[in-house]
């Protein structure tokens, strides 16, 4: 753009200088621009106006206040985002804890992580980091796989809607992955989360495939798709040994999520915490009722389903109450 106004200017015959109107020889008055950075009255040539004009003028769509900005790393760069924030947690946490911390840093979700980290600096998690340790070093094996135990967070804090507690995870091969109830693709759905599709296809009526809206129970038991949409899918204890049912339940785990659950009562508006079984209801008094929805039932397993899980209706009763707020309801249905 620079040089197009010199090359216009050094063909023109003459131009009028702004605080004259005289005419100049632009041939000479660029060269003492050049050499001096401004023409005889003071005042910038207009050839190094516009220079200066097309310099400063942003890119399209750019307000202009980011003109500073290393073009080889943009506002939005993962890269860069992911080195400011090594960067914070070093200085916030110290060497040591992040180290301790690493499994956490690398596999929850951000926001989560910095909603609980505060609860992680605390003597009971680094026992239940130890407790961890000790089996691992022991060759236990623990599910679900490490770089699973979170996935429970992996969506954003602020779009949970509905929050199911399970108890500890499945204690069989290839079956948990960090979502209570759900278990991986190609694993048979465990006798619990039957009774689950039981109950939904009772509460929302069949899908018969002819236009009659209700519930179609899927080939599998992978429920990511419900997490998706802002359903917290948490075991009150995160881990278990392969083959020993409730073997971690008491190593700190439900001491951490219980501060999960009082991190969504606090930062949320409008949830519906489903509470199935003793255990998850013992969780209720921690919960806002005023600001939350709680239901309650026996818990799925075959051993009590039919003392009151059966028949609860919580999947549309729990639509009602976001359709009553304004919220999106979960499509039940949405199990790719």
């Amino acid at each position: 753009m620079e040089n197009g106004n010199k090359k216009r200017s050094r063909e023109a015959d003459g131009t009028n200088d702004a605080e004259s109107g005289k005419e100049v020889d632009e041939s000479e008055s660029a060269k003492r621009a050049r050499k001096d950075g401004e023409s005889e009255g003071g005042e910038k040539t207009a050839v190094e106006k516009s220079s200066e004009s097309t310099e400063r003028k942003p890119e399209s769509g750019s307000t202009g206040e980011k003109a500073d900005e290393d073009p080889e790393f943009p506002e939005d760069d993962e890269i860069a985002k992911i080195a400011r924030r090594e960067d914070k947690l070093k200085t916030e946490l110290g060497g040591e804890l992040m180290a301790l911390l690493t499994l956490e840093i690398n596999t929850m979700g951000a926001d989560w992580f910095d909603a609980l980290v505060s609860e992680m600096k605390k003597p009971y998690f680094k026992q239940i980091k130890s407790f961890l340790a000790k089996e691992y070093a022991a060759k236990a094996t623990v599910y679900p796989p490490e770089r699973s135990m979170y996935s429970w967070s992996a969506y954003p804090l602020k779009q949970v809607k509905v929050v199911i507690l399970g108890q500890d995870p499945y204690h069989g091969p290839n079956q948990a992955h960090g979502l209570c109830f759900s278990v991986q693709k190609g694993v048979t759905p465990p006798p619990s989360l039957v009774n689950i599709y039981k109950e939904l296809e009772s509460d929302l009526g069949t899908d018969t495939g002819e236009g009659k809206s209700g519930f179609k129970k899927p080939k599998h038991g992978y429920l990511d798709g419900w997490a998706k949409q802002g359903v917290l899918l948490l075991n009150t204890t995160l881990t278990v040994r392969a083959a020993h049912p409730n073997s971690h339940s008491a190593c700190g785990w439900e001491t951490f999520t219980d501060a999960v659950i009082r991190t969504v009562d606090r930062k949320s508006e409008g949830v519906v915490f489903i509470l199935w079984g003793g255990n998850a209801q013992k969780k209720g008094g921690m919960i806002d009722k005023k600001k939350h929805l709680v239901l309650k039932s026996a818990h799925p397993s075959p051993l009590s389903a039919h003392r009151g899980f059966f028949g609860c209706k919580h999947f549309s009763s729990a639509n009602k109450f976001l359709k009553e707020r304004g919220r999106a309801p979960i499509d039940w249905n949405d199990l790719p």
